[in-house]
């Protein structure tokens, strides 16, 4: 943990409303994280509703696939119609929703402290911490990985100044399999399998 982060999570720890999420600032399981995905309503950051989450924790070397939590979020406003060959969640999909405040109160008791893994995860934490900061006074404590920039300091080099960060590229160089997109579930099983092959191939 850098010391900027820190420094901010102790800052966040002293504005934090709500003393029962004080867990967000323990100390984090020692090589534990937690591999996240959001599908939105949009992709505009001010107005998109979060309507389905997928987390998924990672122990070491293992995928704890079988226990990922899986929330689909009753939206408030009716959903774009546009989105919806996007993300194949129509409003009736989602009637039987969880409130968004159950949703993130159950995501954070499955977070816990542990850092969060995601490909391009700083649009979900945008989200998710617009949300949270009414409720909490602050954001996110938690450290956040984007395995797309793993994957850059991986293949950067001064002969290689462009890297292709495309999903479907990562996969294939990685000789990982690919999965539907646009399920949270799938993109954060991605995302925790893209992370554990960088994390094996270290120097």
């Amino acid at each position: 943990m850098t010391l900027w982060h820190r420094l901010h999570r102790e800052f966040a720890r002293r504005r934090l409303r709500d003393a029962s999420c004080a867990y967000l600032f323990a100390p984090p399981p020692a090589n534990e994280w937690v591999s996240l995905d959001c599908e939105t309503s949009s992709l505009n950051p001010r107005s998109a509703e979060i309507i389905s989450i997928a987390a998924i924790r990672v122990h070491d070397h293992r995928i704890a696939s079988a226990s990922a939590l899986r929330l689909k979020i009753r939206p408030q406003r009716p959903l774009a119609v546009d989105s919806i060959p996007i993300h194949l969640l129509r409003e009736q999909d989602l009637a039987d929703g969880l409130p968004l405040d159950e949703a993130l109160e159950q995501l954070l008791r499955f977070v816990g402290s542990r850092p969060l893994l995601g490909y391009y995860l700083e649009f979900d934490l945008a989200l998710l911490n617009r949300d949270l900061r009414g409720r909490l006074g602050v954001r996110l404590p938690n450290a956040a990985i984007d395995v797309s920039g793993l994957y850059y300091d991986r293949q950067v080099s001064a002969y290689r100044p462009e890297v292709d960060l495309s999903l479907s590229t990562i996969l294939a160089e990685l000789n990982l399999p690919d999965l539907p997109r646009h399920d949270p579930f799938n993109d954060a099983l991605l995302a925790a399998m893209i992370f554990l092959k960088l994390r094996g191939n270290r120097a």
